[in-house]
């Protein structure tokens, strides 16, 4: 428990050794030295945040309430995924900062279902008192536009608190498959049909390999899984042949032999895996992709208290311990303030409802 911040100073973003980054359009991007290391675009970046961020909480009081330290008993943080992927893996490790921090529990909570959307959905419908928050990712972007019937509205009924992290997409196959670049997959797709697995209905490991099934001019049977978690042994079994996922729930596996990379969606060889060519390396030149992970809380939630955890969860991020831990894992972790996260759930929701529509991507 502690006061609701007047001020802060944010500490500037370590400079470690860090992965390719994947929205160079965007407010998150990191300037790569020479050394191969980065920091954040703008060293002014950290203090233009702490000011914002001040500003703001001195002129949004709460919404009727006369508290004035938060959090004052324990937060409930969901997770829409299955334990394993990179939402949860964030959540496990913000949250326990954040309950040391605090001292109060932050309990994770995963609940599966829909892509994402059952989680989302109640969310929602819950108080906003900034007791309940949960992680959103890319499939929650798309499926503004892949569902049709969602009970929530990402842009209207939740509202946008902190970036946490990007990781990169990579394409594996089961060791059985006779292939080690892309351009063999292609090969062995148009002589046998191959079994993709998804995470999901509507996640961007869907998406992403449906994009691809229309750029390579092939064909492969849809198989969505409830998450990464099962995903992963179904590939080692075969019963899937290949995916396009986030990194840190695959990385082990190639590491170990189990599966073999052969593409990474990023616009430079990634540290972790630098035998891996990229896809641009390998002639597919708009196959750069991310899987973004950031914390949304119910809309109307006081604004004070968003500004709150985005600050202590930027500051959590940007220490030396907890970003070399996530980049170890092939995760790159950001932070921000709620604006410039807001401004990255728009522009999502633009580029992969185009993505949805060129695709033919369907929910069923």
């Amino acid at each position: 428990m502690r006061p609701i911040a007047k001020s802060m100073e944010l500490p500037p973003y370590p400079k470690i050794a860090c992965a390719p980054h994947f929205y160079p359009d965007s407010p998150y991007t990191h300037s790569l030295c020479a050394e191969g290391r980065c920091t954040m675009a703008s060293r002014a970046h950290t203090a233009v945040l702490a000011v914002a961020m001040a500003a703001s909480a001195l002129s949004a009081p709460f919404a009727g309430a006369a508290e004035t330290t938060y959090p004052v008993r324990p937060i409930r943080y969901l997770v829409g995924f299955v334990p394993g992927g990179s939402n949860d893996i964030m959540a496990r490790i913000v949250g326990q900062k954040l309950t040391e921090s605090w001292g109060q529990p932050v309990v994770v909570d995963n609940r599966p279902g829909a892509g994402g959307n059952l989680a989302a959905g109640l969310l929602a419908r819950t108080t906003p008192d900034g007791y309940t928050f949960m992680n959103i990712s890319a499939a929650h972007a798309i499926s503004q536009t892949l569902y049709t019937n969602l009970s929530y509205s990402l842009e209207r009924d939740l509202t946008p608190v902190v970036l946490l992290g990007n990781s990169p997409l990579i394409m594996v196959v089961n060791a059985g498959v006779p292939a080690d670049s892309v351009a063999e997959l292609v090969g062995v797709a148009k002589k046998r049909q191959l079994i993709y697995a998804s995470g999901g209905i509507g996640v961007i490991s869907h998406l992403a390999m449906e994009m691809f099934k229309v750029a390579a001019k092939i064909d492969a049977t849809h198989v969505p899984y409830k998450g990464i978690g099962p995903t992963v042994p179904a590939l080692i079994s075969g019963e899937a042949h290949v995916t396009m996922n986030a990194m840190p729930a695959l990385l082990p596996h190639t590491k170990a032999g189990k599966l073999r990379a052969i593409g990474a969606l990023t616009e430079k060889r990634h540290p972790l895996l630098p035998e891996v060519p990229t896809f641009i390396e390998q002639g597919y030149k708009e196959f750069v992709m991310g899987n973004w992970t950031g914390i949304v809380a119910p809309a109307k939630t006081p604004r004070p208290i968003i500004n709150q955890l985005a600050i202590e969860i930027t500051r959590i991020l940007r220490t030396p311990e907890i970003t070399q831990r996530l980049v170890d894992t092939g995760l790159d972790p950001l932070g921000g303030t709620p604006e410039e996260f807001g401004k990255l759930i728009r522009s999502e929701i633009a580029r992969f409802g185009k993505a949805v529509k060129d695709s033919g991507a369907k929910a069923d």
